[in-house]
């Protein structure tokens, strides 16, 4: 599997991203040193497309399929395309507040340590739907680094889409989310236009 091995703070500062979004609390202190150019409207397409995959961990052939995916579907497009990407296994583990990062949920899926429904399922594109019950397994439950995830995450806002019941390591997907639910700061109708080209 393809890995991208570029520092996130140094990612996060090219597409101009708090690093926030993927979890992280650190800040750079450096300036993006292009600020003073003003980009092409193409490359602000790229740029929300290439944000978009980063923020959610997804390379570029996924990436098109969820966007084909999210064009058959009813609605809009681009709002389609944040509510498929944000309904993902990992991305739901990270917004349950069971791993510190988003890469961290990626591993959390990896390692078999996720039940759906009361199935174990490590495939971390796996997307949820309305009503599913996410729990971790018995054996993670007992790993201490579980516990002092739940430390630090305790205190993350989780959205109103979900419902985590923190001590059993457990949570629910009440309905998928709304595009306004979603807090992701990318601007889907630029990704939408790009791909229309």
């Amino acid at each position: 599997m393809a890995v991208n091995r570029t520092p996130v703070l140094k990612r996060c500062r090219s597409l101009d991203l708090d690093p926030v979004y993927l979890g992280y609390d650190k800040k750079s202190n450096r300036t993006s040193a292009r600020s003073g150019k003003k980009m092409s409207e193409y490359g602000l397409q790229l740029r929300e497309k290439q944000k978009a995959k980063f923020i959610y961990g997804v390379l570029e052939k996924p990436f098109r399929n969820y966007y084909e995916k999210a064009e058959r579907m009813k609605g809009m497009t681009g709002e389609n395309l944040m509510v498929l990407l944000e309904s993902r296994l990992d991305n739901v583990i990270f917004r349950l507040g069971f791993a510190r990062t988003r890469k961290e949920s990626r591993q959390v899926v990896d390692h078999k340590h996720v039940l759906v429904n009361g199935k174990v399922i490590n495939i971390p594109s796996y997307l949820v739907k309305a009503g599913d019950v996410i729990t971790l397994a018995d054996s993670a439950k007992e790993l201490q680094r579980y516990k002092d995830v739940i430390e630090v995450t305790g205190a993350r806002l989780v959205p109103e889409w979900l419902d985590v019941d923190q001590e059993a390591f457990k949570g629910t997907v009440k309905n998928l989310p709304t595009r306004e639910m979603i807090d992701v700061p990318v601007n889907e109708m630029l990704i939408v236009e790009l791909y229309s080209k």
